[in-house]
C-alpha cells in the first residue's frame, strides 16, 4: 500500500507538472491567437480611413476642380500685366504695377512649363511685352506667390524691366 501510495503521488506530480508546462504554451498560444484576430486587416484600415478622411477620389476631385478654377482665374487676370518675365522655356511670371495704387509692383501670374506656354500666349494675343531674364524669373517664381507684392530685393531688377517696358510703350516712368 505504501509503495502504490508513493507511486500514485509520484504520478499525480509528474502528470500535475506536465499539465502547468501545457497550461503555460496553452495561455501563450491563445493570447497570441487573440493578438492575432484583433488586428485590423488591410481592408478595414483604409475602410476607416475613408470613413475619418473622406472617400480619397472625391477628395482628388475637389482638389482638381479647385486647381482648375485658380488656373481660370489667373489667366484672367494675366491681361492686366504689364510684362511677362521668363526663363525661355520653363518659367513665366507676369507683373502689373499702376503707380497711383501699388506701392510695388505685384504678380499677377505665374507658372511652370506647361501653365508658362499658356501664360505666354495669352500676352501674345493680348499684346504684353514679354522680357526673358532667367534668374529674375527663377527668383520671382519661387520667391513670390501670386497677388503678393515683389520683395524688395528684387525692385531694382523689376524696375528696370519696367523702365525698359515702358520705354518701348512710350510711357513716362515715375
Amino acid at each position: 500500500m505504501h509503495v502504490v501510495g508513493k507511486l500514485l503521488m509520484e504520478i499525480g506530480l509528474k502528470v500535475s507538472l506536465l499539465l502547468i508546462v501545457l497550461a503555460v504554451f496553452d495561455y501563450l498560444y491563445q493570447r497570441y491567437d487573440h493578438e492575432k484576430n484583433i488586428r485590423m486587416s488591410k481592408q478595414d484600415i483604409k475602410d476607416e480611413y475613408k470613413k475619418m478622411e473622406g472617400d480619397p477620389l472625391i477628395k482628388g476631385k475637389i482638389k482638381e476642380r479647385q486647381r482648375q478654377m485658380a488656373m481660370k482665374r489667373m489667366m484672367q487676370s494675366v491681361p492686366e500685366a504689364d510684362v511677362i518675365i521668363t526663363n525661355p522655356t520653363h518659367f513665366a511670371v507676369a507683373i502689373s504695377y499702376n503707380t497711383s495704387e501699388m506701392n510695388a509692383p505685384i504678380v499677377v501670374a505665374k507658372g511652370m512649363d506647361h501653365i508658362a506656354m499658356k501664360i505666354k500666349e495669352v500676352a501674345a494675343e493680348y499684346d504684353i511685352a514679354t522680357i526673358e531674364n532667367v534668374w529674375l524669373a527663377r527668383s520671382l517664381y519661387h520667391q513670390v506667390e501670386i497677388g503678393d507684392p515683389i520683395p524688395e530685393e528684387l525692385y531694382q531688377a523689376v524696375a528696370e524691366v519696367l523702365a525698359y517696358v515702358y520705354k518701348l510703350k512710350g510711357f513716362a516712368t515715375t
